[in-house]
Parts: structure tokens; sequence; C-alpha cells
């Protein structure tokens, strides 16, 4: 048993008694002075005409007039007045092992895959971690091949960089992501499934990641149907289990889907222990956890691997504007939109290009690879200008060359950036192609 453990043992047992429930909130009475903000507690309810007694964990999430105010881990069903509350050990760690590949788990660290117990490591990691100081930090550095050509030329990502996938609902989100997990050459997948539909788990499994990519990856998972506790505590998780391997010196791709659904989480945190409501609802630390959450994503201390992070965001409304949109955007070091439009005229993954951007691309490429893909930008923008007007038949070819360049070279451009979801493109392929659709020979060695 770890010292950290011992000394976290409680000597005696203290309890106390709920006094009023309401909705998923549970006051308590009696043990607030030896609780904090992130306690655990269990709440023991009376005996039921079956003869269960029902037993729940709860965390404490704020303080109120002498009292602790308390959310449940799973149903309150069973808990009143009167019902006895006893502090239980901190379970604010996790015991990551690299037997932990290949294995499907929940927000509080237990296996759900049916594959027996799993392995306790021998070193504890702090769910709620603090990220590695901004001086102690390796810069990002070095390309990392994610298997998709529009984001391996357009959008190209480095390793320890962080990026938002923005998208509304139905434009092809999980796709990306089992496109991602399945061909990128990082060392470790970590996978986290936050408040996702409980049957797309098994699909993601068996038919998006298969056998080669489960065995490289961790997966954790809380569906819609879970509490918000755990739905947040999913994401904790993910992202600790993802530190363990980079201190072990990996290259870990840390894929979270979605953000936007641990914000909602936490708005229901907040709401419930009466936090006042600020734009669109979400409350005030919802704007602060985000970005502890995200900073820990990144490169690691020297000796170490990295995080590479891709979160996805769910845009309300196809809304790119909304609070938590704008928030994550401006934490993050890029953005890859999936545009309904695109998605609607049968073009996968549904990126658009001119929307999104790659903020560490251009120090991580070549000139030459920087100046290619800055042809296709341009012929790609002249031609997204222009489209009204060549849709309805308006242009006249021959009125100006550059536009006349770009209606040329768009449909081999369009076909260039669609992409099966079995089809796998390295970086050299994709640059290699992207320079033969627009006719430039030797580019590697052009000045």
């Amino acid at each position: 048993m770890q010292l950290e453990e011992i000394n976290n043992l409680q000597e005696v047992t203290v309890s106390g008694t709920v006094s009023a429930v309401l909705g998923m909130l549970i006051e308590c009475t009696g043990i607030e002075r030896h609780l904090s903000i992130g306690a655990r507690c269990r709440v023991v309810g009376q005996k039921n005409l079956q003869g269960n007694t029902p037993s729940i964990a709860a965390e404490v999430v704020g303080f109120r007039e002498n009292k602790a105010l308390l959310m449940p881990f799973g149903s309150p069903e069973g808990i009143g007045p009167g019902a006895r509350v006893i502090i239980e050990e901190s379970a604010s760690n996790c015991y990551p092992t690299e037997a932990w590949l290949g294995r499907v788990i929940n927000a509080l660290g237990e296996p759900v895959d049916g594959k027996g117990p799993l392995p306790r490591g021998n070193v504890p990691y702090a769910l709620r971690a603090q990220p590695p100081g901004a001086h102690e930090r390796q810069r990002v550095k070095g390309k990392l091949n994610l298997g998709i050509r529009s984001i391996n030329t357009f959008l190209t990502c480095c390793r320890g960089q962080r990026m938002g996938i923005f998208a509304g609902s139905g434009v092809g989100k999980s796709i990306i992501m089992s496109m991602l997990a399945r061909n990128s050459q990082a060392d470790v997948n970590v996978i986290g499934l936050i408040g996702e539909r409980s049957r797309e788990l098994q699909e993601f499994i068996e038919d998006d990641l298969g056998v080669e990519g489960l065995k490289r990856s961790v997966i954790v998972v809380a569906t819609s149907s879970e509490y918000a506790l755990v739905r947040r505590q999913a994401a904790y998780m993910a992202m600790s289990v993802a530190e363990f391997f980079r201190d072990n010196g990996k290259d870990v791709l840390c894929m979270m889907d979605s953000i936007t659904r641990f914000a909602m989480a936490q708005r229901e945190i907040g709401l419930s222990a009466g936090e006042p409501p600020t734009s669109k609802g979400y409350t005030p630390t919802v704007f602060s956890e985000l970005p502890k959450l995200l900073e820990r994503a990144g490169q690691g201390k020297a000796g170490q691997g990295s995080i590479t992070g891709l979160f996805t965001v769910l845009v309300e409304g196809d809304d790119t504007n909304e609070p938590v949109s704008d928030t994550v955007r401006g934490i993050l070091d890029g953005h890859i939109v999936l545009d309904r439009a695109i998605a609607q005229r049968g073009r996968f993954p549904a990126v658009n290009i001119l929307k999104s951007v790659s903020r560490t691309m251009p120090d991580c490429n070549s000139e030459q690879e920087n100046a290619l893909v800055q042809v296709a930008r341009n012929l790609l923008s002249t031609y997204d200008d222009m489209a009204e007007m060549i849709r309805l038949g308006a242009y006249r070819k021959g009125t100006d060359p550059q536009v006349d360049q770009a209606i040329q070279y768009f449909p081999a451009l369009e076909n260039f950036l669609r992409q099966r979801k079995d089809e796998k493109t390295n970086l050299d392929q994709s640059y290699n192609e992207l320079a033969e659709i627009l006719g430039i020979s030797n580019w590697r060695e052009a000045k």
C-alpha cells in the first residue's frame, strides 16, 4: 500500500445526516467542518420494502448556511431526510499501468468491457492534476501523421499541439475521430467518450477502431444517461491516463468527444450548487474549469513524451461563436471546422479548410511545404469568393485569370479533400498528391 494512501485513511468514522434533497442536490448537516470541496461521502438511506438499503457515493460541491451540498454519482432514489452521510477516503487518484492498453473503463477507473479486473499501477495520478509549468515544458515540435489528407496538408498537427474539432450534430465528428484513432502514428491513443450515446460504444470499438486500433488505446466512457459528476470525472480520468503514458516517454493522442458535454455537466453541477448563470446559462466555474482541463494536454517536461489533444466541440445551432466554442477556440492551438453545407453535398470529411487553422503549422513545416499549401488555399479562397456567381452562370470565362484557374483546379482539389473512412494517407503522400494536382514538379527543391 502506498504511503499516501495510508495517510489518507480515516482514523474514525465521521458521519452526518441528510437534511434535505432537492433534485440532484443533497444537503447534509453535522459534518460540514470535516469536509472540503471535492471530498467524497457515502449516503446510506433507510431499508426499503424489498429489504434493500440504498447507498450511493456523492461529492461535496459547495457549502451554504452551515450545510454541506452534495451531488450523487448515481440515482438519489431512496434517499431522504435523516439518511446517514459517511465521510469516505478521498478517491481523487487513479493508478494507471501499461496493462490498461486495450481496455474500456468508466469514470471511476473500473472496467466495463467484461475482460476481468483492471490491473493497478504503483504510482497514483491525480484526477485533477495541474498542468506542467509554462517554463518547464518543451516546445511543440515535430509533425504528427494523422492519416487524413485534408488535415495532414492544410492543417498539419504537431506533437503536443491541441486542436479543436468544431461541428454541429450529425456532421461527422465521430467518423473523423475514428479515422484519427485508427490512422495516426501516435504511440498510444486515449479516447474519452463524454456523454455519448451508449449504442455507439460497441460500434466505435468494433467497426471504427478495430482490433489493431484497440490494442494501443485506452477508452474512458461515460454515456449520456449517467449523472453530471460521472460525465465530468470521465474527462479528468482520460487526461490522467494520458499523463501516465506521457510521463513514460510516449507520444499520446488524447481525443475527447465532447468538451461541450463536459461543460454541460459542469453547468449542471454549478447551478445545483447555487452558482449564478451567465452566458446561455453557463456558470462561472465552466469557464474556469475548461482551461484547467485543456492545458493539461501538450508537451511534457524534458525527457517526457507529449499529449497531442484533439477535442470535439458540439456547436449549438452550427454557431461557432456560442460561449463554449468561443472559449475553447481561445485556449487551443487551432481549430478544425466541419461544415454542414459541405457534408450535405456529400464530401467527407466535411472540413472547411478556409475556416480552419493550425497555429503551429507554419513553424513545423518547411518553406516549400508552406508555399505549396498556400497556392492551394489561394485557389480555394478565390473559388469560394465567386462560388455563387459560378453556380448561377453569371461568371463569364476569361473575365479574371485567377478565377479561371480556380475553376480549373477546384474539382481536383475537392476530390483531394474527400476521403473514405477506411482510407489512409501519410504526410509525404498527402503533399505529393497535392503537388501533382497543382502541376508543380520538384516542389521540394523550389526556393
